[in-house]
């Protein structure tokens, strides 16, 4: 499927381009307390391995403020403060290097304050991001429009766009999150048509690893489709690695970025004599290794648990491991490499796959022909064709 995405303006958060024609990017917060500035630098550290873009802070006090001046000289990824109550606080963040301003208006009871921060960021150059949620909408549209959260989202966003553009002030995006997925999706497609400012999506509270990443799964799935989205950040309660890693799957899945490899698992079946959840896991770790090693090299890595599905359902991969009793076949693309066995075969493939992490190239890869589908019958081994008669029995009895 070819995405459209929604023509919005672009803005800069430290070096990172958002909106326009600029690669989505992937978004998490920091956990910990932003007055710890050792702990702080290196979870920032962990998640910009992780392939984090974006990095936003909590700045409950002074203290934390303070404390950011240290923090953005040594991190590596854009900083965003995120500011609740007190504008004296995103004043301070800003004067202290940040590189984005994350405001909840509905939690700043004076519009003048706003605006304050408004004068800051234009002379700092820093954008702003509005922040808009389900818990900090402004009273006087809660109460104007009742059971309507959606019109609730909307409405404040757009009477903060105006404060803003008030002060000839553009350079800013905007969120309205929701922890109802279809209630968040309904504001985000509502907002995309009446503004063309970046929007950054999150489903707020997703909960725990498995629900939230349902929600939100559910959720970015539908607006990305449709071109909706500009930043995204996936909240779990769970390690902020987790974000990172499904924000990057999500939009690897939506073909909106080719950041990392791809893993290809069968499911387990029946047929599967291995340990495959073990060997899937392991091979993940592998790739998530060499990812780092060699950025721009995305592969396609398949693990799968027998000879039946494996080089044929994964014959497409660039790289794959097959298991059975005792023995693991190695192959690229519907081509056998190797037989090892199996107390090797980690190793082995580990090796293979460094060299073909070193050998990728993406042109050559577009125009590859498809390889035969027929393994190769010459020089075949006893213990070969004792494999392909199990094969073959396998085989007969689906």
């Amino acid at each position: 499927m070819d995405i459209q995405r929604r023509k919005s303006r672009k803005i800069r958060v430290g070096n990172v381009e958002v909106g326009g024609d600029a690669p989505i990017a992937v978004q998490s917060m920091l956990t910990n307390d932003t007055r710890d500035v050792k702990e702080s630098v290196y979870q920032i550290k962990r998640l910009a391995d992780a392939g984090c873009e974006i990095i936003r802070l909590a700045v409950p006090d002074k203290e934390a403020a303070e404390a950011l001046k240290s923090i953005v000289s040594q991190s590596p990824i854009p900083v965003v403060a995120d500011i609740h109550f007190d504008y004296r606080l995103a004043l301070a963040a800003a004067d202290n290097g940040v590189h984005c301003i994350r405001i909840n208006p509905g939690n700043q009871p004076r519009k003048e304050f706003i605006r304050a921060v408004v004068t800051k960021c234009k002379e700092r150059e820093i954008p702003i991001r509005i922040g808009v949620n389900s818990g900090s909408v402004e009273k006087p549209i809660k109460d104007a429009y009742p059971d309507d959260l959606v019109t609730q989202l909307v409405e404040s966003a757009l009477l903060n766009a105006r404060i803003l553009e008030e002060e000839e002030f553009f350079d800013f995006k905007i969120s309205v999150k929701a922890s109802d997925p279809l209630k968040m999706v309904d504001a985000y497609r509502r907002l995309a048509k009446l503004v063309d400012y970046p929007l950054h999506l999150g489903v707020t509270e997703a909960g725990t690893l498995k629900r939230g990443l349902i929600k939100t799964s559910l959720a970015f799935g539908m607006l990305l489709s449709e071109g909706i989205g500009d930043t995204i950040r996936v909240s779990l309660t769970a390690d902020s690695i987790e974000e990172v890693f499904a924000g990057h799957e999500i939009l690897r899945g939506m073909g909106l970025r080719q950041s990392g490899s791809n893993l290809i698992s069968c499911p387990s079946c029946g047929r599967c004599e291995v340990d495959l959840h073990g060997l899937a896991n392991s091979v993940e770790a592998l790739m998530a290794d060499m990812d780092r090693q060699n950025p721009g090299k995305p592969l396609d890595v398949a693990v799968m648990g027998c000879f039946v599905n494996g080089p044929g359902e994964a014959g497409h991969a660039d790289i794959g491991i097959a298991g059975g009793i005792g023995q693991y076949y190695i192959f690229k693309g519907e081509e056998k490499v190797m037989r090892v066995p199996e107390h090797e075969a980690l190793e082995k493939f580990k090796a293979e796959l460094q060299k073909t992490y070193a050998e990728y190239d993406p042109e050559a890869k577009k125009h590859q022909p498809k390889q035969n589908a027929n393994w190769q019958t010459a020089n075949k081994d006893a213990e070969t064709l004792a494999v392909e008669a199990h094969i073959a029995e396998l085989e007969s009895s689906v």
